[in-house]
């Protein structure tokens, strides 16, 4: 069922948007040559203990999930692009980690990721964030009351396919509210013009994820951890919006 919020509720998402957006800023600074993904989890354990906010994840079991998530925080690194399991791992000069981070502060929920490389950036590295970063930023833009959908997933789809790069629609953006995923499905290519309408007190993740050589995913032993079909690395961006009667707010914005 696709809800929509009220002013007043969505003025009560901003500290959660607010929350996720300092959380992955921390994350981000921390993550560094040699240190463990064990130890990322443990960062956003203690942050999340300090705000009084709740994981969404660590209970997650969804239908595709091989059992419950167990971690607070996504870390998909190299070939791995979504749903990464915190695992012991140490970061290594070239390495381009995805963090994925979404909690709930007094019951409402915001969902957000970023993409960064660890020491020296490799340039199709840094082409492939660049071009989630500008989807990213041309989905929001079309995420205006009056258009569809469709009209987002175009726009993000234009973006990765100008650049090269196929795209995958099995996962995508998703509504939030009080729960971390719910109706709509917001995928990352499409028609324009088709789909649900966006009306103001929608609000919803916008993630675009791409992968360098491929659009096919295989899953990790783990039985969560989604990585390329080829090998090549993938990169992950997200941010939870509100639709309004004039410009998208940005809730989780860094």
């Amino acid at each position: 069922m696709i809800e929509l919020r009220t002013p007043n509720e969505i003025e009560q998402m901003r500290p959660a948007g607010r929350f996720v957006a300092e959380t992955l800023t921390a994350l981000a600074d921390a993550a560094d040559v040699g240190v463990n993904l064990k130890d990322l989890d443990a960062l956003a354990h203690e942050l999340i203990r300090k705000r009084g906010a709740e994981s969404c994840y660590i209970d997650y079991h969804p239908s595709f999930g091989a059992m419950p998530f167990g971690k607070v925080l996504c870390t998909s690194v190299n070939d791995a692009v979504l749903h990464g399991l915190p695992h012991d791992y140490r970061l290594k000069d070239g390495d381009l980690v995805s963090l994925d981070f979404a909690a709930s502060v007094d019951g409402w929920v915001a969902d957000s990721a970023v993409s960064v490389i660890v020491g020296a950036p490799r340039d199709e590295d840094a082409r492939l964030i660049g071009t989630c970063e500008r989807a990213l930023v041309a989905g929001i833009a079309a995420a205006r009351s009056g258009n569809r959908i469709g009209d987002i997933s175009a726009a993000i789809g234009a973006v990765a396919h100008a650049d090269g790069y196929s795209v995958n629609t099995d996962f995508g953006g998703h509504g939030v509210g009080r729960t971390m995923h719910g109706d709509p499905h917001v995928p990352n290519d499409g028609r324009a013009g088709r789909g649900y309408p966006l009306r103001p007190g929608l609000v919803i993740a916008i993630e675009p994820w791409f992968l360098q050589t491929t659009d096919r995913l295989v899953t990790d032993p783990d039985g969560w951890t989604l990585r390329s079909a080829d090998g090549s690395r993938g990169a992950h961006v997200e941010h939870t919006i509100a639709i309004t009667d004039a410009e998208p707010v940005v809730l989780t914005a860094r």
